[in-house]
């Protein structure tokens, strides 16, 4: 009876693995309808629901840099039921925020990787500076003379501004803004010399020649900004991307972490989600859980190094 009653559990989870789903699933997305994010989670979602024929619902929870949205998974029935929208973010908080109620390594189980796109490195036309290297030079002969803005405090891009310092040993003034959009405006203005941000956000203003690329921070160049060199042609191992996943509540049964990871990672395949991520500036990264884990441990290491080089922090 004993044995029969320690079986029992099993028995339940590898029926429910064998069913799954079975019923509606939700997307947590924690930064907001219309981002990047966001569009690749509905895009996801989609491919999930034809080929799980079951409805694959993103649900948006932005706050706290995504904070909001893990939190509300990690604390959701380890059934297959909960999702996450696993970014870049994810890997900064981990040592940016002090006071987290999680362990997203420890308590997030890893689905699959998704896509990844490159943040650009933009400065206003009237800059006279064509080339990144003409930057750092300028930055090294004159200490904190240049702004480079970012959307904010923690994000991918102020880490990325914080990379660059550390890497190229150059000392410029960080100014964070409340989002892009302000930024922006600023920058077009004239009344910040620089700034980074995603290449899917920037890239109207660049073919406007409102704005001027001078490099990509993905280890290699753009397919969308040819052109344009990636920041690793002068500063060799720079490389700074924005990333998406998807995960799950740790202790979700590993049948069904298999069955979404094999469904994203064929979706992954497919020519028409290739073509619509690139459409967003992006590429495909197809990984499944346990590549995917090892790149969020490796980016949480290397972020944690940037976190503690800027001093930063958001609690």
């Amino acid at each position: 009876m004993a044995a029969g009653a320690a079986a029992a559990p099993v028995f339940a989870s590898n029926a429910a693995a064998d069913d799954y789903p079975s019923r509606p699933v939700r997307i947590i997305e924690g930064f907001g309808a219309g981002g990047t994010p966001d569009l690749v989670s509905r895009l996801t979602g989609q491919w999930l629901s034809d080929r799980l024929h079951q409805p694959f619902i993103v649900e948006n929870r932005p706050g706290a840099g995504s904070n909001v949205a893990t939190q509300a998974v990690i604390s959701a029935p380890a059934d297959g039921y909960t999702l996450l929208t696993c970014v870049t973010a994810n890997a900064i908080n981990a040592s940016l925020y002090t006071k987290l109620n999680f362990n997203f390594i420890r308590d997030i189980a890893p689905v699959a990787g998704i896509y990844r796109f490159p943040m650009v490195l933009l400065v206003n036309p009237s800059v006279p500076i064509d080339r990144l290297a003409e930057l750092i030079a300028y930055a090294k002969a004159n200490p904190g003379k240049i702004n480079m803005a970012s959307p904010g405090i923690g994000t991918p891009m102020h880490v990325a501004i914080e990379l660059f310092k550390m890497m190229a040993g150059v000392d410029v003034l960080h100014v964070p803004y409340r989002g892009p959009a302000a930024a922006m405006t600023d920058l077009i203005a004239g009344q910040i010399q620089a700034f980074i941000i995603t290449l899917p956000t920037a890239l109207g203003s660049i073919r406007a020649g409102k704005v001027r690329a001078l490099a990509v921070t993905s280890a290699s160049r753009s397919e969308v900004l040819p052109d344009v060199p990636s920041v690793g042609e002068i500063i060799p191992g720079f490389e700074a991307v924005s990333w998406n996943g998807t995960g799950a509540p740790r202790g979700t049964p590993a049948a069904i972490i298999d069955t979404l990871s094999g469904t994203i990672t064929a979706g992954l395949a497919d020519p028409g989600i290739k073509a619509r991520i690139k459409d967003l500036s992006g590429e495909t990264v197809p990984m499944r859980s346990a590549q995917f884990a090892k790149f969020i441990a490796d980016e949480t290491e290397k972020w944690a190094r940037v976190v503690s080089f800027a001093g930063a922090k958001a609690d």
